[in-house]
């Protein structure tokens, strides 16, 4: 492997560049028009435009990636999230043209990806599941599931996460309105409008395990990271590790992660994620993500893991640089994701000209991002603008050095999520406990909205 095709935009692909700098290999960044002169271009080893800043004629074509790696003489190509990352056709036509695709088979992928399949797997190897149903048709059988299972139930996308087509009901009527147009939504985000109904767990936590595995068959985890603090199914804050954890579910869901990927033949970096009960104090299978998360940056800061390196090396065939004795916690780690939006208006995007960028920095403070003064934050895409990861000796050190390095991160020109996560790392609610995943839309963000 020799010359990388960068297949994404923003702060993972300079990520990315970043990591094949380290790796000593050649990086080629596809933009859109919209993204020909950001840095992650600037940082690379080339550019190439690829199409127009609409992303279903840029980064979301097979066709014009696939175009861009061969014209550039690259030998892989890297997805990073989003966009493409999960989709097995791109995994296949790269295997097709003879490019390393850094991630996952196709087949892997489809396996995977498919929510109702890998439901079933994990069933097989004796992973605890939520109780719920197979793919399912038409809002009748929806209803039928849901009786059984009792209400309220989560509507879910067989093909894809990240909260498309997902929805908490409450009851008969709200499904059977709700369940077209989850499924248009499922149909658009993953070409598959397929739908599945799940028990609802009301107090509930995120956790999520890192997992690597190469083609030798070594197959570790590199601890857990909780995701609990999201609104509407995204994620707004991460740590490592999830803190206040029973040492016996700990270790269950680290077995049930590595067991559930060695079932799959998983090669590359990948998270499976669960969700735990609160009120039994046990997890069932989520999903499994074929593909480098966003909150990959707080598991390298506990491990001291490059987890993008490591990718590159399994995609060349190589073998994991360390074994699973090798892995030790150190710390604790948190990020908070920056968007370009307002969240005193019901999170709207806010587009426009950085007119001032200035980041945090000092020991123990990592910003990634793609972002610098004078930058135009396009309509067109996710409005991520920066990541902001500490890691100190515990997880009340990390909450004080992130209340410092937001309350020294200026950011002028668009309005951002900066002043909620400041809050959000002190409200006594979130620095005593460990929070539920309706924890910032039921309790936090209706007195943080009257008082904004």
């Amino acid at each position: 492997m020799r010359r990388v095709l960068v297949a994404n935009r923003g702060e993972i692909a300079t990520r990315i560049v970043r990591a094949c700098f380290d790796e000593g290999l050649e990086s080629v960044v596809a933009v859109s028009e919209a993204d020909r002169h950001s840095l992650p271009a600037l940082l690379a080893d080339r550019a190439i435009v690829i199409g127009p800043a609409r992303a279903a004629d840029s980064y979301l074509s097979i066709d014009r990636l696939l175009a861009a790696a061969q014209v550039t003489s690259c030998d892989a190509l890297h997805p990073g999230y989003g966009f493409l990352s999960e989709r097995p056709e791109l995994a296949a036509a790269c295997e097709e043209n003879g490019i390393t695709f850094v991630g996952p088979s196709a087949e892997v992928m489809r396996r995977s990806g498919d929510k109702v399949t890998a439901r079933d797997l994990a069933r097989e190897i004796g992973v605890p599941t939520a109780a719920g149903s197979d793919g399912i048709e038409t809002a009748a059988e929806a209803v039928a599931v849901a009786e059984q299972l009792g209400y309220p139930v989560m509507l879910k996308a067989a093909a894809g996460g990240g909260g498309r087509g997902m929805a908490i009901l409450p009851g008969p009527d709200e499904l059977r309105s709700r369940f077209s147009t989850s499924r248009a939504e499922a149909e658009q985000a993953f070409g598959d409008g397929r739908l599945y109904v799940e028990r609802y767990i009301a107090r509930a936590r995120h956790v999520e395990v890192q997992i690597l595995a190469d083609s030798q068959g070594n197959i570790v985890h590199l601890g857990e990271r909780d995701c609990s603090c999201q609104r509407r199914h995204q994620k707004l804050v991460e740590e490592a590790p999830a803190p206040g954890l029973p040492g016996e579910l700990v270790e269950g869901l680290r077995e049930a992660a590595t067991g559930l990927g060695a079932a799959l033949g998983y090669v590359g970096a990948g998270t499976v994620e669960f969700l735990v009960d609160l009120e039994t104090h046990s997890f069932v299978f989520l999903e499994v993500n074929a593909r480098i998360q966003v909150e990959h940056p707080v598991t390298e800061a506990v491990t001291g893991i490059d987890i993008v390196r490591e990718q590159l090396r399994v995609a060349a065939g190589e073998p994991l640089s360390f074994s699973q004795a090798d892995v030790e916690l150190r710390g604790h780690a948190i990020e908070c994701r920056i968007n370009a939006e307002d969240p005193a208006a019901g999170f709207v995007p806010s587009p426009g000209t950085v007119t001032g960028w200035l980041p945090p920095a000092g020991t123990g403070v990592r910003v990634d991002t793609h972002i610098r003064e004078g930058d135009e934050i396009p309509p067109y895409y996710d409005s991520l603008v920066a990541k902001v990861i500490v890691h100190a000796p515990d997880r009340a050190a990390a909450l004080e050095l992130m209340r410092r390095a937001l309350g020294r991160f200026r950011i002028d020109g668009v309005t951002t999520t900066l002043p909620l996560h400041r809050d959000l790392m002190s409200d006594d609610r979130f620095v005593r406990d460990a929070v539920t995943t309706r924890w910032v839309e039921e309790d936090f963000l209706p007195g943080w909205e009257t008082s904004h």
